[in-house]
């Protein structure tokens, strides 16, 4: 499947043909200009989607240096291809990409080697839902969620950037998955560090066709000749690959330190069902679903090739972790909706809590100094720091489900 069904899937998706953040990036250029120019640039997890697309949304303002680090060396070779390849670009600056770890003692020399850097940005994360399986699995999560990013954001303290972002998301919005918990827990670590150097954050809808996401699935299903599956039950906002990167460049570079940006979506008319995407793909491919009314069935039909006709599998929801709908903001954060069109702010106010960072890590690892830490003890940890976290337990995982 190409570029141009991919974005004609999710114009077909959003209803928006330009990007909603236009008028944005039009009334803010010259503040963006003045806050690239000449400036060096550090990129944590640079060749995953959401990082590669504030990648090239930054290449079209007059950066001087961009270092990119992600331990993806393939997807580090395809983004330099795609930069290089692209006639977009005037003028593009200094860039090195390095394939080591941003927990590591090599990141650590490189930094202060090839620093200062003006403008950090953190796209290194775990992202899914599904990555919360077990123990083994919650504690890798934890780890680089914010354990690794607490120790990036005490490295940044010898050389303080002018801007630092790490990305965040909608499930850390009154969560009730042990990913959006640690992405709460990520965002009051960084608000931690405000008063050291500017921080600030973006919660944002799912990514169409991102990489690892059901939409992309449903491509890689087709192209295996295997079963496409769909929830019937779920409602999400979507923004483009590179919408993704346009809000993170506007949140990195403008507003206030301690702000978390959030897109200007109505629940109303942008919560989007996913059987929705899932019909806009199936038409611009032109693609008959076969509807099953199980998995097995599903995946014995594909061994029954139909020209034009592809087996589905619609189902509602099972497992853990699984909100029917996102939200960006709780009933008592307080969101400037004047300074931006098309993105709102949520302020730093009294009812932001204050962390101690080093209680919290020292929680943490206690939490999995023994052997075998349990999924029960962790949910306890979760709702004793965080208190809007309420874990929807189903007893099955998404690893469980095609």
């Amino acid at each position: 499947m190409n570029t141009k069904k991919i974005d004609t899937v999710i114009e077909t998706i959003t209803g928006r043909s330009t990007s909603f953040f236009a008028t944005d990036l039009k009334e803010k250029h010259a503040e963006l200009i003045l806050q690239t120019k000449h400036k060096s640039v550090l990129v944590i997890g640079g060749a995953g989607t959401i990082g590669s697309n504030f990648i090239k949304a930054l290449l079209h303002y007059p950066i001087e240096r961009l270092y990119v680090i992600d331990l993806n060396e393939n997807g580090l070779a395809e983004l330099i291809r795609d930069i290089r390849s692209n006639p977009d670009y005037e003028q593009l600056p200094t860039i090195k990409t390095y394939p080591i770890s941003f927990g590591s003692r090599l990141f650590e020399k490189l930094f202060l080697n090839e620093g200062p850097f003006e403008i950090v940005a953190n796209f290194a994360a775990h992202k899914h839902v599904r990555s919360a399986k077990d123990s083994y699995a919650i504690e890798a999560m934890f780890d680089n969620n914010f354990v690794e990013a607490s120790r990036l954001l005490e490295i940044l303290k010898i050389q303080p950037p002018e801007h630092f972002f790490c990305v965040s998301t909608d499930k850390a919005t009154n969560p009730v998955s042990i990913m959006g918990a640690t992405k709460k827990l990520m965002e009051d670590v960084i608000f931690a560090y405000q008063d050291h150097y500017k921080v600030a954050t973006a919660r944002f809808a799912n990514v169409a066709f991102s990489n690892g996401s059901l939409l992309e699935s449903f491509i890689k299903r087709y192209d295996k000749n295997q079963p496409i599956v769909c929830p019937t039950d779920i409602n999400r906002f979507f923004v483009s690959p590179k919408e993704a990167g346009q809000i993170c460049l506007l949140a990195c570079l403008l507003g206030q330190s301690g702000d978390i940006f959030i897109p200007r979506f109505s629940p109303e008319k942008d919560l989007i069902p996913f059987k929705k995407t899932l019909d806009a793909f199936l038409e611009t491919m032109g693609i008959e679903p076969i509807l099953c009314k199980s998995e097995e069935e599903a995946r014995q039909k594909c061994t029954q090739t139909v020209a034009g006709k592809h087996p589905v599998f619609l189902f509602e929801t099972d497992t853990s972790g699984e909100k029917p709908y996102e939200e960006f903001y709780g009933e008592n954060d307080i969101v400037d909706w004047e300074t931006f069109e098309a993105l709102g702010a949520i302020k730093t106010n009294e009812t932001r809590k204050a962390v101690d960072v080093h209680y919290l890590l020292n929680d943490v690892s206690q939490l999995f100094h023994e052997k075998t830490t349990t999924k029960a003890s962790i949910i306890t940890f979760l709702d004793r720091h965080i208190p809007e976290f309420n874990y929807i337990d189903k007893g099955k995982s998404l690893d469980q489900k095609m």
